[in-house]
């Protein structure tokens, strides 16, 4: 790291900026701007006025964060499903598999599931027992 690296860590991080923030600028590791400023009493700056971000994404509502916790982005479980339901783009899915049905031909994806081999429940049972003769 490089003392000009150094002092504009030292610049962003008392100007509030994240660790993730600062290390994807500067082309460090986060760990490496953390550990830098852990060894060097850098912290961000505390600002007195609340931010504009303490309020639901969903509907607007005002939060109370607690200190020490995970930072509460919605007010509610339903704002959260509402939001999410809205905002598909968002979701991060690395584990999409696409494959075309064994009984029906159509083309699916699956998420999570890279052995599927049936589109639905439905497809599934027609294929299973499409012989036709009786299990008595």
């Amino acid at each position: 790291m490089t003392d000009e690296q150094k002092k504009q860590i030292a610049s962003l991080r008392s100007r509030g900026g994240s660790y993730t923030d600062i290390a994807s600028n500067l082309q460090l590791s986060r760990d490496t701007v953390k550990s830098y400023c852990r060894r060097h009493g850098i912290s961000a700056m505390e600002s007195t006025e609340k931010p504009v971000s303490d309020c639901c994404e969903f509907c607007g509502k005002s939060l109370t964060q607690t200190e020490g916790k995970k930072k509460k982005r919605f007010c509610s479980r339903e704002c959260c499903l509402n939001w999410w339901h809205n905002h598909p783009e968002s979701i991060n899915k690395k584990a999409v598999y696409s494959f075309k049905c064994a009984c029906c031909g159509k083309d699916f994806s699956s998420y999570g599931n890279a052995k599927r081999k049936y589109c639905s429940h439905e497809c599934y049972i027609a294929d299973r027992f499409k012989k036709g003769g009786s299990h008595e």
